[in-house]
């Protein structure tokens, strides 16, 4: 029963303290509000492919050329996504890349149709800006679709025509070869033609993500991580007034202290996880997806996460100023790592590797798969990584904590 006493104990220490009100009640509601309509912009709501600007260097010109540029990348499903900028040499495109005027370029060899056209194999070299790796992708999935898909019929028109001019020989059936040829190399010419792009504009059942979403989880999901330093005060400020030397030396046990501090974090940040979104679902309208239960392990994972780290914090930092040190710039950091403050997709790939270690970032890819309506199984890693980081980090405090 210590271990409850305790942690209720703590809880009204925090309920009282009016800083840890504004820190983490109220701050994270407003900037929700502020972010999630200033910048609702970025995010595509309406579930269309992300504006892309290409820079096309062409040295020569051909009909496929011609076909791709226009007939694909500028046809009806992409006209309106796909702006094109021409330019005369591989240096000019690199420079206007550089200045940020293009998000991609394609440098077409000479005689590039023709040459898919007879078999050659005549890659397009591409060139893109290192923080417009979407855009990118996007155009290299269409250049290779379109590739692709020309190689496959030049080298079925090949075959069929071969296989014909055999099978003449050994009939001897007067059979009009140059007019079979002709009809098939319509009918091919048809498929190469067409204006699918390989990539298509539409909705997979789900609605896109809002700004306000995305903003209420991530503001959520980085004010929570402020309970560690917070945990962490709560504990050094007992061990230097010797509350805590008290509370060791007393009849209770080590493992009910230890668990009456940790439980008291995780209550209160389970509470601030409520109120957050309660409050932003029925204030700004953020829908945090349909299933409720979802929800509550996540919130539950990520307490369990933070209230570990903050025990583990407190074992090893003895100075309040240390871990307001922490608190100011160390969780700032894991913020903006985890996806915060910037979608992650911004990030290059070896910086979005890295940004396992941020717990936010799980927090937040979990809350981001509920809002999205993804079953039981997204969850599964988030939800172990949350927990385990979280009772790993809770017996290295408590080992800390003991030797202290």
């Amino acid at each position: 029963m210590s271990m409850f006493t305790i942690a209720w104990k703590d809880i009204k220490i925090r309920l009282k303290d009016r800083k840890s009100f504004i820190t983490l009640l109220l701050m994270p509601i407003i900037l929700t509000a502020i972010l999630g309509s200033a910048l609702s912009g970025v995010f595509s709501e309406n579930g269309s492919l992300p504006d892309l600007t290409a820079g096309v260097v062409a040295t020569s010109q051909d009909e496929l050329t011609d076909q791709f540029l226009q007939g694909t990348l500028q046809g009806e499903e992409l006209k309106d996504s796909i702006t094109l900028k021409n330019f005369n040499t591989d240096a000019e495109l690199r420079n206007a890349i550089e200045e940020g005027k293009v998000d991609a370029g394609l440098v077409f060899p000479k005689a590039w149709g023709e040459g898919l056209l007879k078999g050659e194999s005549r890659p397009v070299k591409m060139l893109k800006d290192p923080a417009k790796d979407i855009q990118f992708s996007i155009l290299s999935a269409i250049t290779e679709s379109f590739t692709n898909r020309v190689t496959t019929v030049s080298a079925a028109s090949r075959t069929v025509g071969g296989g014909l001019t055999s099978a003449l020989l050994v009939s001897n059936q007067n059979l009009d070869r140059s007019g079979t040829m002709k009809d098939l190399s319509v009918k091919l010419t048809e498929i190469a033609d067409s204006k699918v792009s390989g990539v298509v504009s539409e909705k997979d059942g789900k609605e896109p993500l809002s700004g306000m979403q995305y903003y209420a989880a991530a503001m959520g999901a980085m004010f929570i991580l402020f309970n560690t330093t917070m945990g962490a005060k709560t504990i050094i400020q007992e061990r230097n007034t010797d509350t805590l030397a008290r509370l060791m030396i007393s009849p209770i046990r080590h493992s009910s202290i230890i668990g009456g501090k940790f439980l008291g974090t995780f209550s209160f940040t389970i509470l601030q996880f409520t109120v957050f979104v309660l409050v932003t679902h029925f204030l700004f309208g953020v829908s945090w997806g349909s299933n409720i239960m979802q929800l509550v392990l996540l919130g539950i994972a990520y307490s369990i996460s933070v209230s570990g780290f903050a025990m583990m914090l407190a074992g090893f930092i003895t100075e309040e100023k240390a871990v307001d040190s922490i608190g100011g710039i160390g969780v700032q950091v894991l913020a903006l790592l985890g996806g915060s403050m910037i979608p992650l997709a911004s990030f290059p790939d070896a910086l979005q590797q890295f940004a396992g270690i941020a717990p936010n970032k799980w927090a937040l890819g979990g809350l981001l798969d509920i809002m999205n309506g993804n079953s039981w199984e997204a969850l599964t890693l988030p939800v172990i990584i949350l927990v385990l980081s979280g009772l790993a980090s809770l017996w290295i405090g408590s080992l800390k904590l003991k030797l202290r």
